[in-house]
C-alpha cells in the first residue's frame, strides 16, 4: 500500500505550533503537498519569520510523514509569499480559536 496525499495531510493534522491549539493544516500554514514516487514535497509558511518553532515544526512534519508506507523522503520548503495571515485559518481552526468571521 502506498501513501496518498490525503494520508500526508492526515499526518500533518497531527502537528501543532506549541503556542496555538490548532494544527498546521487548519492554521493554513500548508500551501501545497506533492507526492511523487517515494518522496513528498511540502510548501508551507510559518506564522512569522521570527517563529521560535521554525526548526522544530518542519522536523515534526518530516517525522510524521516519513512514517507513512512507501515514503522515503520528505522535503519542506518554507516560503513567505503568499504571506500567511489569519485569513488563511480554516473554518474549523476559527471555531477552535473563537474567531468570528
Amino acid at each position: 500500500m502506498t501513501a496518498t496525499i490525503e494520508d500526508v495531510y492526515d499526518q500533518l493534522r497531527q502537528v501543532f505550533d506549541p503556542e496555538i491549539p490548532v494544527n498546521i493544516v487548519d492554521l493554513g500554514l500548508v500551501y501545497d503537498v506533492e507526492l511523487q514516487d517515494h518522496q513528498v514535497k511540502i510548501r508551507m509558511s510559518l506564522t512569522s519569520q521570527s517563529c521560535p518553532e521554525a526548526q522544530n515544526i518542519p522536523e515534526m512534519m518530516k517525522r510524521r510523514v516519513n512514517t507513512l508506507p512507501g515514503i522515503e523522503h520528505t522535503e519542506i520548503d518554507i516560503v513567505w509569499e503568499p504571506a500567511w495571515g489569519p485569513h488563511c485559518i480554516s473554518e474549523e481552526g476559527r471555531k477552535i480559536l473563537g474567531i468570528e468571521e
